[in-house]
């Protein structure tokens, strides 16, 4: 049972499981709310007929809404008492999710690693989330610090990161697609907004030998720099993770963050990432479904008052099948810098120094031009 203040890093242990408790059904009210909180126009989760032009019953729950419901009920158990949330890997979406489905979720330590300082440590845990029907819908790994209860020497790791062996490649045998997205590109073109299709995407290429986190050096012309900026109110971060039922201290509770180093509130990473998500729709309109985060961090942290501007850099591609494409690249957010500036374009490095906030590598799926 969990403790009243919550688990500390002293309390894990590698093997432990939690089965998480508060199942959750997703309402229409869920969708509506996630819409407004993160500025989503991706139609496939908006406009019914069109999703079932692509051969889904209905609107699919967008995947990233999924994946914070499912990371919310893992918090009182991983992350109530964390110092911040500070990566992923291995993210797949098993299969979607629709308005009335009851999303639960359990998670396994898969590793431990204590901090130089004493006074924290990194856990890290594979979570699954399922629905009323125990089919398995979302698996991912991610890595927490959490403070310790006391103060204590550091210790050789229970089990290192080098031995948990994270996939840094997608296994495209894992990635499937609907067939109907054979529907014709003048179709989809009028639905999206966009006319870049699978084929039109310029790709870097990438070693197995590279993790999930390495992102090769882009050509200017490689990187979609989106053109949006969204700034972050303190009203829309606290109801986005009221809506995910995220309990973490570091986003709720100010009296207990103005005696951090930080001195306020963070902003959860998974906002920045659905942020990013949104932002990226001017430029990847076509990119419909996220088959996979393969690995990501968040790099920075961000506040209130920051505005989040996004890039996308393909990495690779394969088909699916022959409709569909997967797309991989590298989302990132910044902070407060317009990756569109000349500033940034004559030397992104420098201009993204401390304001790059997240890293994600996503598998998208992307309609083939038919």
């Amino acid at each position: 049972m969990r403790p009243a203040t919550g688990f500390f890093f002293e309390d894990y242990a590698v093997g432990q499981k939690f089965v998480h408790a508060i199942p959750r059904t997703v309402t229409y009210g869920d969708t509506a709310l996630y819409q407004a909180l993160v500025g989503s126009r991706n139609p496939l989760h908006c406009s019914e007929p069109f999703a079932q032009s692509l051969g889904y019953p209905t609107t699919p729950v967008d995947d990233l809404l999924v994946f914070h419901i499912a990371f919310g009920k893992t918090v009182p158990d991983v992350s109530y008492n964390a110092v911040a949330n500070l990566g992923y890997a291995e993210c797949r979406f098993v299969q979607p999710v629709y308005v009335g489905d009851t999303l639960c979720a359990t998670s396994d330590v898969v590793g431990l690693k204590p901090n130089s300082n004493g006074k924290t440590g990194v856990v890290y845990v594979r979570s699954n989330c399922f629905n009323q029907r125990d089919e398995m819908v979302l698996t991912w790994v991610r890595w927490v610090m959490v403070h310790r209860r006391t103060t204590a020497a550091s210790g050789a790791s229970a089990l290192g990161c080098g031995a948990l062996n994270f996939q840094a490649m997608p296994d495209p045998t894992l990635i499937t697609a609907p067939a109907a997205y054979g529907l014709s590109a003048e179709a989809i073109t009028r639905a999206t907004g966009g006319g870049k299709f699978w084929e039109d995407y310029k790709t870097i290429n990438r070693t197995d030998s590279q993790n999930a986190n390495e992102i090769p050096k882009a050509h200017p012309a490689q990187r979609i720099a989106h053109p949006a900026g969204i700034t972050i109110d303190e009203t829309d971060h606290t109801l986005a993770t009221k809506l995910y039922q995220n309990t973490a201290r570091v986003h709720f509770d100010l009296h207990h963050m103005e005696s951090s180093r930080f001195g306020r509130r963070l902003i959860y990473g998974g906002q920045i990432i659905s942020l990013a998500r949104a932002l990226s729709f001017d430029g990847l309109e076509n990119a419909l479904t996220i088959a996979a985060i393969n690995g990501g961090s968040h790099l920075n942290p961000t506040f209130a008052g920051d505005t989040i501007y996004a890039t996308s850099t393909p990495l690779t591609k394969w088909p699916v099948n022959e409709h569909v494409g997967a797309l991989q690249v590298e989302l990132a957010a910044y902070k407060n810098v317009d990756p569109n500036s000349a500033a940034f374009l004559s030397d992104p490095a420098s201009a993204a120094q401390d304001r790059k906030v997240l890293s994600m590598d996503l598998t998208l799926l992307v309609p083939r031009r038919r």
